[in-house]
């Protein structure tokens, strides 16, 4: 038994404080459950199951919520992980173990975040001493060996030699690639935003002008921080085939640890992994959406891995839209499923914090 994604939908990437500001979890997510029922045809109350990422939010089962929000049968009960920045794509491989196993048959996955209206993070203290606020939870027991996400990218830079001048035209490439890009089809309007808002025309001039985060590390080669939703309908051959509706079949799909203090490393070895798998080159692929948290990282993964130049993120990426946690690695597979072509092989894969790394390969 295989599993297909027969829709995939998501809101545009708003950045911080941008468009969706007042908007929860639930509520950027309810639009996208909605449409991907609507493209496929399928009544709400044959969905067996929704697992959504969520790295920042409420606490709680957002998936739940998001559930009830949308109209699905309260019998739905909703799975909430946390991965990091691996969850939506996480999501993915969990909708598709879910199917072989014939736990389920229709599973709607992938991920959301609310950066804008993200919980304050407070440390409480034994000693009754009031409590301090954090940004970034512990990924490492080890507090020399968890360092912040700028500093972990700029050790990959150094490591691997990547110079400022090549972090910046990658920038200036991607967001290039998505001005150019065709109207998204795959964005379902919200709040009056039926785009990525963060693309613009960047140039290595303004690039040389950006606030420097850490070594050659700058905000305008690192992504901004930002809010989405984006959810795949994952269904098993029985319902593909009843509804007529092929889709993309989910092939290997892996998450893998690797070091925690370059976590940026860590997509190599799994995207050979799953790569391998299938029986699939580099050269085989005809789309690669590859993360760009950092550009330093989106380089790494495609000289490490091999990966050619020209198939990856030919509309853009994260740099160019930003980084909404739960939701990055689903919008990849959003972007495979209105890209690839009849007979075509598509890889997506993504980083997380405490050198995490996850791949996944889908089937035309």
């Amino acid at each position: 038994m295989s599993s297909h994604i027969i829709a995939a939908r998501r809101t545009a990437v708003a950045p911080r404080g941008g468009a969706f500001a007042a908007l929860q979890p639930h509520e950027l997510t309810a639009p996208v459950i909605k449409a991907l029922l609507a493209d496929a045809g399928l009544p709400a109350d044959q969905v067996d199951e929704i697992i959504a990422a969520n790295a920042m939010g409420p606490g709680g089962n957002v998936a739940r919520v998001a559930a009830l929000a949308a109209g699905l049968p309260e019998r739905v009960a909703g799975l909430t992980i946390d991965r990091q920045c691996v969850g939506g794509l996480d999501a993915l491989i969990l909708a598709d173990a879910m199917i072989r196993a014939r736990q389920a048959e229709v599973v709607i996955a992938g991920g959301v975040e609310s950066y804008s209206r993200r919980p304050h993070r407070l440390h409480t203290h034994a000693d009754g001493r009031a409590p301090t606020p954090y940004d970034q939870a512990p990924f490492t027991p080890w507090p020399d060996r968890d360092p912040a996400m700028a500093d972990a990218a700029q050790a990959l830079a150094d490591r691997l030699g990547i110079d400022r001048a090549a972090q910046d035209d990658w920038a200036v490439e991607s967001h290039r690639k998505a001005r150019s890009a065709q109207p998204m089809r795959e964005i379902v309007p919200l709040a009056g935003l039926s785009h990525d808002a963060f693309t613009r025309s960047l140039s290595p001039a303004l690039c040389a002008r950006a606030t420097v985060v850490s070594g050659t590390i700058t905000s305008a080669n690192s992504a901004v921080a930002a809010d989405a939703a984006a959810f795949c309908l994952v269904v098993s051959d029985r319902v593909a085939a009843r509804l007529g509706k092929p889709g993309l079949r989910i092939g290997a799909g892996r998450s893998i640890g690797g070091d925690p203090t370059l976590p940026g490393l860590a997509p190599v070895a799994v995207i050979q992994s799953v790569l391998e798998h299938e029986g699939l080159a580099p050269t085989d692929l005809a789309r690669a959406e590859i993360m760009e948290a950092y550009a330093v990282q989106a380089i790494a993964c495609v000289q490490g891995a091999n990966l050619p130049a020209a198939i990856v993120n030919p509309g853009g990426g994260a740099l160019a839209r930003g980084h909404p946690i739960g939701a990055s690695g689903a919008v990849l597979a959003v972007r495979l499923f209105h890209d690839l072509r009849p007979g075509e092989a598509g890889l997506a894969a993504i980083a997380a914090a405490g050198g995490l790394g996850t791949a996944l390969v889908l089937r035309a």
